[in-house]
């Protein structure tokens, strides 16, 4: 047999050509580290010409896939230089999203160069998304309007109720009506916070950890029964909702925008429940509540609804891409110094209250601002009014403040005490080019 390097690393009669652990400055120490440790081999014994498994050795682990990638990601690059583009799904666009290379860009950046859409085409993609919804929730246009106008204000919406008035249908309808990625948890007690955010996990065949994402990473994120799961879950969600990242094991990746979180929970007197920390209601951006559907709305429901699912014949009407657009152009509607006085006035109306020991707090205020610019544009207008706020305070507000005992003897509850501020708050008067009546 002639004798060459491959032959003399395969031979146990001859010296291999490196030894077994190599010097730390070697360069066969190099290779090592650069294709990830060493990998055993087995050799074959040729003495006894059976060629039977005799003995390992280390050798550099030779990685065919990171030589493609490597092939490919060049060829992105000088594609690139020629003046194209780099396709979906290339080498280039995995390390352009890919969060360990650097790829934290939302996609929300990636159409930051469009213009904005005109205040007509808002208003429309709006209502076509909301006659979807009310395919499957019938009877109920506020509520459907509200969750709306959550997902444009880039907020979260919890929908608190009784079991069985449609928390989860409502939620489910409105993921399946955007062409966009969908992820649900069902909260339970057992439940643990890796479950949510994800989990890095040993691979034995790469000799390197690799993260497994969670169930927040989605464009919608569906929470079923988020209050039947311990506090130390539901803490799990805080830094996503506020924040749109996910940091695990020091790491931390972006999530893709647009991102909502859509919560059901039962009421805290039912049986089986926490209460939401208060960090992670103050998240929210508004709170809803479905009630009893009317008596020609349930008698709809039971001749439309007994015998199929309606989510099931529930097609996508809009695109994450087109959503993005819609934000970008809500951001666009005018708030005038009066109407911001005015809501800032209405927050500090809550923290003096004497009936509430924790008022609304500054993130409050920011969320119904954005909550009111979306109430603008759905009505087709570019500047919000006060009629704005005070048509969300009642949703944005009650979930985020806290009673006095002497307000929880006398049987007070926060929705009354909001209405009373919203009586008392004086209006900003002007004109309404300035957005102000």
């Amino acid at each position: 047999m002639p004798t060459s390097p491959r032959n003399a690393a395969t031979c146990p009669h001859r010296s291999p050509p490196y030894p077994t652990a190599p010097h730390p400055n070697s360069t066969q120490a190099c290779r090592l580290r650069d294709f990830g440790g060493p990998q055993r081999c087995r050799t074959r014994n040729w003495s006894n010409g059976k060629g039977l498994d005799t003995e390992t050795r280390f050798r550099p682990k030779r990685h065919i896939e990171c030589r493609a990638v490597i092939g490919r990601t060049s060829e992105a690059l000088r594609h690139s230089r020629q003046g194209g583009r780099v396709l979906p799904g290339s080498a280039m666009d995995d390390l352009d999203n890919d969060p360990r290379h650097g790829g934290d860009r939302r996609a929300d950046d990636l159409d930051s160069d469009a213009e904005p859409l005109g205040l007509d085409r808002v208003r429309e993609a709006m209502g076509r998304i909301a006659a979807n919804i009310e395919r499957v929730i019938e009877g109920k246009p506020e509520v459907v309007r509200l969750a709306i106008v959550v997902l444009l204000a880039e907020g979260h919406l919890l929908i608190e109720d009784v079991p069985g008035v449609g928390k989860t249908k409502l939620a489910k309808a409105l993921a399946r009506s955007i062409d966009s990625s969908v992820r649900r948890i069902q909260f339970t007690p057992d439940l643990l916070p890796s479950d949510v955010t994800g989990v890095s996990v040993y691979n034995q065949e790469a000799h390197d950890f690799e993260f497994k994402p969670g169930a927040v990473f989605a464009n919608l994120v569906v929470g079923d029964e988020i209050n039947r799961a311990s506090p130390k879950t539901q803490s799990a969600l805080l830094e996503c909702m506020e924040e749109q990242q996910v940091t695990v094991d020091g790491t931390t990746y972006q999530l893709e925008s647009p991102f909502m979180v859509l919560a059901t929970q039962n009421p805290i007197e039912m049986e089986g429940t926490y209460p939401l920390p208060e960090a992670q209601r103050d998240r929210f951006t508004a709170r809803v509540s479905m009630g009893y559907p009317d008596v020609y709305a349930e008698l709809a429901m039971l001749n439309g609804h007994s015998g199929v699912d309606p989510l099931e014949g529930l097609a996508p009407v809009s695109s994450a891409r087109e959503v993005r657009a819609l934000i970008r152009a809500v951001r666009q509607v005018h708030v005038s110094e009066p109407v911001q006085k005015y809501l800032v006035d209405f927050a500090n109306a809550t923290r003096r209250s004497p009936e509430l020991r924790l008022g609304a707090s500054p993130r409050a205020s920011l969320q119904l601002l954005r909550a009111a610019r979306a109430q603008a544009a759905l009505a087709g207008r570019g500047y919000v009014l006060p009629d704005d706020i005070q048509a969300l305070v009642g949703s944005c507000l009650p979930h985020r403040v806290i009673l006095t005992p002497e307000a929880q003897i006398a049987r007070r509850d926060a929705e009354q005490i909001i209405a009373e501020l919203v009586r008392t708050v004086p209006v900003p008067r002007g004109t309404v080019e300035t957005g102000v009546r």
